[in-house]
């Protein structure tokens, strides 16, 4: 598991090097994956957060994953799924759906650029998880109109609707990210 400064509880990340979507963005100029944060500062600047990424990666292979996760999970009032990384199949978010199922007090988020993998309809999706299509660009106008929950990034921090930069850039009391009634949240480029 993962704990970052900004959200409340724990979160989990594999290495974006392995980001399906995201290893093409990177090389797409004002793509969002293009200034990459999992790709710099901590998550590079410590071989040990790599070799964890590269573990949990190994790890979802393992036939106990569901079990471990329900068990490090249950506990938590919120958590964050891939906090960097990304969904690597089908097969994956099918078992984090299962781990959703196992930890209904449990308010799970994923933001995810992985569309191919996700159900046709977000009926399927266990109540207690917020899926998120992230935008590719900066500044992208039109966000996804075929899935209910969809996050961008803003060049102009006005326009931006997340409230962390006014937090100390933390979450603090905010959950919108988590919360199925926001549909849409908008983060200030950093």
């Amino acid at each position: 598991m993962t704990r970052t400064k900004k959200m409340p509880g724990l979160s989990y990340s594999l290495p974006a090097w392995e980001c399906q979507v995201g290893s093409k963005l990177r090389a797409v100029k004002g793509s969002v994956c293009s200034g990459c944060y999992a790709l710099k500062g901590n998550y590079t600047r410590y071989p040990a957060i790599k070799a964890a990424q590269y573990y949990r990666l190994a790890s979802l292979m393992d036939p106990r994953w569901t079990t471990a996760m329900v068990a490090q999970i249950k506990r938590q009032k919120f958590f964050r799924w891939h906090d960097a990384g990304d969904l690597q199949g089908a097969w994956h978010l099918k078992n984090i759906m299962e781990v959703c199922n196992q930890t209904p007090q449990v308010q799970h988020w994923l933001p995810t650029r992985e569309r191919k993998f996700l159900p046709l309809s977000a009926d399927s999706i266990p109540k207690n998880l917020k899926i998120v299509i992230s935008d590719h660009m900066i500044d992208q106008e039109t966000p996804v109109k075929s899935w209910p929950y969809t996050s961008g990034v803003s060049s102009d921090k006005k326009l931006a609707t997340c409230p962390a930069p006014s937090h100390g850039g933390k979450c603090g009391n905010c959950r919108v990210c988590w919360d199925r009634n926001t549909t849409r949240v908008v983060y200030g480029k950093h």
